[in-house]
């Protein structure tokens, strides 16, 4: 029983290593981080309702698992060619950053449909 906790405890602890990495190195998780957290902030301000909570969280989740799957792919490319400059190793490498982009853009028309109506309902009287 004590080798199935450690071996979790280390399975958690890989995790937070790859977490950490990826937010140390990658500019971009920056930029998904603070827009993760306004996201949440506004969601929380416009008391969302759960299958709307539920949706933001998917987005959010989608965003980051594009930019973890896209960071281990650019690492594993960069294992395989040895840094050297390799068309395939390219074409890799660009497709994982397409699926980011594709995750973000997707990301954004949801918040736009999901807290676009109440965000104007909230702001539009401080317009007048």
């Amino acid at each position: 029983m004590r080798s199935f906790f450690s071996s979790r405890s280390n399975s958690f602890r890989n995790a937070f290593a790859g977490w950490w990495f990826v937010i140390r190195t990658q500019r971009n998780a920056w930029i998904h981080a603070v827009v993760s957290i306004l996201v949440v902030a506004v969601s929380v301000w416009l008391k969302l309702a759960p299958r709307d909570w539920a949706v933001i969280i998917i987005a959010i989740a989608m965003v980051w698992t594009a930019e973890f799957i896209n960071t281990a792919l650019e690492a594993v490319v960069d294992l395989a060619s040895h840094y050297e400059q390799h068309e395939l190793a390219k074409l890799g490498k660009d497709v994982g950053a397409a699926a980011v982009l594709i995750a973000a853009a997707s990301s954004v028309l949801i918040g736009l449909l999901i807290l676009g109506p109440s965000l104007w309902d909230r702001l539009s009287p401080l317009l007048k």
